[in-house]
């Protein structure tokens, strides 16, 4: 064997040993992230940056950019769910897939192709809450009052306020009419996005005052489920 051969042997070895360990670091740091122990009080959030990102959530569905929408659910769910970042990843991944599964649909059926999305998305918050909630009805909820917007002018808005309620009713265990003024800011915001896109488009003016309502909404839940 070649002075050089046997050189690279032992310089190949430290360097299959090196990349393993990295490999084995960043597997333990994966397993960690998404399944390791995790305690996070929902009740802790920043009522003006969540109303911020849904307005940005809204604009990516309503555009149809997945990817955006993906971003910004993400970054909900590190910045007020606490999450980890891979598992953030996740729950983001399941919340997107269902909200664009349900824009696609046309009856109750089709909608409830969401629906293990949503399972999903909420079994990962329940795994992190701290406040015990029941994640499958949260989940059915959150899909009921998707269904019930898209029926808003059928309905009328007290169906939609009143499915807005019942979700946060569920998932903080307080009685539904302290979040009425939650559930009709963010109803008047949903509303208005309606009307003025159906008029030919939602001007940027239009989108601050959107913006607005969902601060405001997400402020009255905050006081309302605040110890």
């Amino acid at each position: 064997m070649t002075d050089s051969a046997t050189t690279a042997a032992p310089a190949y070895s430290r360097t299959k040993r090196s990349v393993l360990l990295i490999v084995a670091a960043l597997l333990a740091y994966a397993a960690v992230d998404l399944f390791g122990p995790r305690t996070s009080d929902l009740r802790q959030f920043e009522p003006l940056e969540v109303g911020r990102l849904e307005t940005s959530m809204w604009r990516a569905y309503y555009d149809r950019r997945p990817v955006a929408l993906f971003g910004d659910l993400s970054q909900l769910m590190r910045t007020q769910y606490h999450f980890p970042w891979l598992r953030s990843q996740v729950a983001a991944y399941h919340a997107a897939r269902a909200a664009f599964l349900f824009k696609g649909g046309h009856s109750r059926a089709e909608y409830e192709r969401a629906l293990p999305s949503l399972l999903s998305f909420y079994a990962a918050i329940r795994k992190v809450s701290n406040t015990p909630f029941d994640a499958s009805q949260a989940a059915r909820l959150e899909l009921e009052w998707w269904i019930v917007h898209r029926q808003t002018r059928a309905e009328g808005p007290q169906a939609l306020w009143k499915a807005l309620a019942d979700l946060q009713a569920c998932i903080y265990g307080v009685p539904a009419e302290r979040m009425i003024e939650h559930a009709r800011a963010r109803g008047d915001a949903m509303l208005l996005r309606d009307r003025e896109a159906d008029g030919g488009g939602v001007s940027e003016e239009q989108w601050r005052e959107i913006r607005r309502l969902l601060e405001a909404s997400w402020t009255s839940l905050w006081n309302a489920v605040k110890v």
